[in-house]
């Protein structure tokens, strides 16, 4: 049974940092792309960044662009976002997605506020 479960979220101040992870299983980790995404309130769902299996590859959205850094640990089967400069427009409910071969598993998010 596929599962991602997200930590790290919370409330931090404009100027902050956080650090996302999401723990995989019931999968062969090293074997797939990994994404996240987040909605923030009122608006629709957006890529933020993404990584190929190997983590040897990655890409990000304009808005978070040399302030969020995605990476993965295949021993531990975990991804990880490195949230730096955050802002409050960057509050939003956090997705860590498994680009599976039959298809795109989402886990529940995680809410990162953003506020002083």
């Amino acid at each position: 049974q596929v599962q991602l479960v997200e930590s790290g979220g919370g409330l931090v101040q404009p100027g902050g940092s956080l650090r996302l992870s999401c723990a995989a299983s019931g999968f062969t980790f090293s074997n797939y792309a990994m994404t996240w995404y987040r909605q923030a309130p009122g608006k629709e769902r957006e890529s933020v960044a993404a990584i190929t299996s190997a983590g040897n590859s990655t890409k990000y959205a304009e808005s978070v662009k040399g302030r969020f850094t995605i990476s993965r640990d295949n021993a531990k089967n975990t991804m990880y976002l490195q949230m730096n400069s955050l802002k409050p427009e960057d509050t939003a409910i956090y997705y860590c997605i498994a680009n599976l071969y039959w298809g795109d598993y989402w886990g529940k998010g995680i809410l990162v506020t953003v506020s002083s």
